[in-house]
């Protein structure tokens, strides 16, 4: 594969910005609102912003079915704070009937780490990176339970007992709890247009 073409669902959230890395990184980055151009995509990348309200847009925009489809069929999908939520099979502390994409056989807990005041930085220690990864929290949620066949890939030093996830992978679907296109460092990016090389 030359330039794989990496949609940036665009109903809210960071889009630019994940856009800007994914071009960075020599893929061709395009962003979806419609089902056209979800099919041209070899993989899809869900930003941060407001997980119900992200859910009711692809609902609206009849994106909700295609995505599940997709992701189904092994398309390879990036999900960074309310994305990790929409990719997740199970929510804690969600709104009354929320729904989400699914695919990663993980338990979310909505808004972990509290409200907009609680958001935080900090530095990730990122399996398959040599140097810590800077991670930017904004109202972010953390993995409560993984599978059998999820892959924890950072954590947040909560104590010797008390540590949360904030990364996973289970085969071609990654997430973080946090926003790794605010930062300079295009690693993580990487890793996923590796991933989605590797599917091709």
């Amino acid at each position: 594969m030359t330039a794989p073409t990496i949609g940036v669902l665009s109903l809210q959230g960071d889009v630019r910005e994940h856009l800007r890395v994914l071009t960075a990184l020599g893929a061709d980055a395009t962003t979806v609102r419609r089902v056209g151009e979800l099919e041209r995509c070899h993989a899809l990348v869900v930003p941060g912003g407001e997980s119900t309200t992200m859910a009711k847009l692809a609902r609206t925009f009849e994106l909700f079915e295609p995505i599940q489809a997709r992701i189904g069929a092994g398309m390879p999908v990036f999900g960074t704070c309310a994305g990790m939520i929409m990719l997740a099979d199970h929510i804690k502390d969600g709104m009354a009937g929320q729904e989400t994409f699914g695919g990663l056989d993980v338990t979310v807990r909505r808004n972990a780490f509290g409200r907009q005041v609680d958001s935080f930085e900090t530095d990730l220690d990122f399996v398959g990176l040599d140097d810590p990864v800077h991670a930017v929290f904004i109202r972010a949620p953390w993995v409560d339970e993984v599978g059998a066949g999820v892959r924890v890939l950072a954590r947040v030093d909560g104590g010797p007992s008390d540590d949360k996830v904030v990364a996973v992978q289970q085969e071609q679907l990654m997430a973080t709890s946090f926003h790794p296109e605010v930062d300079d460092d295009e690693r993580v990016h990487r890793m996923f247009v590796d991933l989605v090389r590797q599917n091709a």
